[in-house]
C-alpha cells in the first residue's frame, strides 16, 4: 500500500520484499478469505502505551468509509459483510483477489519489485540513505518507508528487523510483546473441554490494565482460543512477560442478569443444577461449571444451601479460568509495542529524530481486536507514509 500510494505520487519507487511475493499475512487472513477491513471501526478499542490523540490523528488521515471505496472502486473487489461478525471479505471470499489487485497496481504505477531481498541495514548518508542488501550492491535512495510487520507468525517472513533497524537508529522503542494470542493451561478441569466454544463475555484484569470482549471462547488442549480471547490476550501476555501470575481471566457465561440467575437458583424446584447450567452451556462444560462451584451436578434446586447458590454465581458471572502462559510469536497475529508514535510525525509518519524515514503499519506501538482493525491501521499509516515521501522526494 504505502509503495503504491508512493508511486502513484510520482515517486521513482522500489519495494524491497523478503520473502519470494510478499503479501502472506493477506493469503492466511480469514482463513484465506482475507478480512479486509471492518464494517465499523471503534477508535477506543486499539492497544497502545503511545498517545492516543496522535492515534486517532493517523487512522482520521484515511477514514474507513474511504478506504472501503479504494478496495471497491479502485481495485475492483466489492465487499460484504459476514453476518454477526462485522468483518468485510471480498464478495469473491479469496484471500488472492486482495493481494493480486494491489500487486498489480502498484505494478502499474509504476512500483519496481523486488522479491527475495533482504535488507541488513538501514542507515543515513549525506545526501539520502542508504539500505545494505544481504549478497548484492547497496542501494541509496532519498527516503525509505519501513513497512517490515512486526514478530507475528514468523514463518510468514516477519522476522522483525524494522524493530532492528529502528534500535540500530537510536529511536526507543516500547516493549514489544506477542498479541492477539491463545493462552495456555495446563487445568483438567477445563483443557478436557478441548473442541468446545461457547459465546461469552471476557474480562482479562491486571491491576489497572483491564481488557473486555464479547465472542466465542474456544477450549483447546493446550488452554484458550477464539475470538473474545484473542482480543483480551495481551493482558495475561504482559503479566506474563513481566513474571506475574496474579493477572486474572474471568467469563461470564450469559448475557442474562445476576438477579434472573438468583431467582431460578433459589426455586423449589427439583430439577437439578445440571439441567439448569445446560441452558446455556454444552453439557461437558456444564458438569465443569459444577465442579468449579464445588456443586454436585445432580444437586436439586430445592437442596440448594446458600453458600452454593452464591458459589454457583460467582462461577456463571465470574468464572475464572487458570491460566499459566501463552502461545507467544508462533501463533500471535500481530505484535504489540514497537516504535512510539512520538517518535514519528502524524501527518507523514516521518521520524522525528531522522528526516527521511518512515514508519508504517505494525511496526509501529498499536494494534487492533480481531476483525480487520489491524488491516485498517496498516491501511492507513501506508498511504499517509507512501504519499508523504513521495512528496517530498519529488519536490
Amino acid at each position: 500500500m504505502a509503495a503504491l500510494f508512493a508511486a502513484r505520487e510520482g515517486a521513482e519507487t522500489l519495494l524491497l520484499e523478503r520473502t519470494h511475493g510478499g503479501g502472506k499475512k493477506i493469503l492466511i487472513s480469514g482463513g484465506g478469505r482475507c478480512n479486509i477491513l471492518p464494517a465499523a471501526l471503534d477508535a477506543r478499542r486499539f492497544v497502545t502505551d503511545s498517545s492516543e490523540n496522535s492515534m486517532r490523528k493517523m487512522l482520521r488521515s484515511w477514514p474507513l468509509a474511504e478506504q472501503r471505496r479504494f478496495f471497491e472502486d479502485d481495485m475492483q473487489l466489492p465487499l460484504v459483510e459476514e453476518e454477526g461478525t462485522g468483518k468485510l471479505f471480498p464478495v469473491t471470499q479469496r484471500a488472492r483477489d486482495v493481494y493480486e489487485r494491489l500487486r498489480d497496481a502498484g505494478v502499474q504505477a509504476g512500483v519496481d519489485f523486488r522479491g527475495n531481498t533482504f535488507v541488513e541495514d538501514v542507515h543515513p548518508t549525506r545526501d539520502g540513505w542508504q539500505l545494505q542488501i544481504a549478497g548484492e550492491a547497496a542501494i541509496d535512495c532519498d527516503r525509505v518507508i519501513v513497512a517490515t510487520g512486526g514478530c507475528s507468525i514468523p514463518k510468514t517472513g516477519s522476522d522483525g528487523s524494522g524493530f532492528t533497524f529502528a534500535r540500530a537508529l537510536g529511536i526507543p522503542l516500547h516493549t514489544l510483546y506477542p498479541a492477539l494470542t491463545p493462552v495456555t493451561s495446563h487445568n483438567p478441569l477445563f483443557t478436557s473441554l478441548a473442541g468446545i466454544a461457547v459465546p461469552v463475555t471476557l474480562t482479562a484484569v491486571d491491576g489497572a490494565r483491564r481488557a473486555e470482549a464479547r465472542g466465542n471462547l474456544l477450549f483447546t488442549h493446550r488452554g484458550y482460543s477464539g475470538p473474545a480471547l484473542l482480543d483480551v490476550s495481551h493482558v495475561i501476555v504482559r503479566a506474563a512477560e513481566e513474571q506475574r501470575q496474579d493477572a486474572r481471566l474471568l467469563v461470564r457465561w450469559t448475557e442474562e442478569t445476576e438477579e434472573q440467575w438468583r431467582t431460578r437458583l433459589q426455586a423449589s424446584s427439583s430439577g437439578s443444577v445440571l439441567s439448569l447450567l445446560r441452558r446455556i452451556v454444552p453439557e461437558r462444560l456444564a458438569v465443569a461449571l459444577c465442579a468449579a462451584a464445588d456443586v454436585p451436578s445432580d444437586r436439586t434446586l430445592h437442596q440448594l444451601r446458600r453458600e452454593e447458590r452464591r458459589r454457583l454465581l460467582d462461577v456463571i458471572f465470574r468464572c475464572p479460568l487458570p491460566w499459566n502462559g501463552h502461545e507467544g510469536y508462533r501463533k500471535a497475529e500481530v505484535t504489540g509495542g514497537g516504535v512510539p508514535l512520538s517518535e514519528v510525525r502524524p501527518a507523514t509518519m516521518e521520524s522525528r529524530a531522522h528526516p527521511g524515514l518512515h514508519f508504517c503499519g505494525e511496526v509501529l506501538d498499536v494494534f487492533g481486536p480481531i476483525g480487520g482493525y489491524n488491516f485498517s491501521w496498516a491501511w492507513a499509516t501506508a498511504r499517509t507514509a507512501g504519499m508523504a515521501a513521495a512528496r517530498r522526494s519529488v519536490a
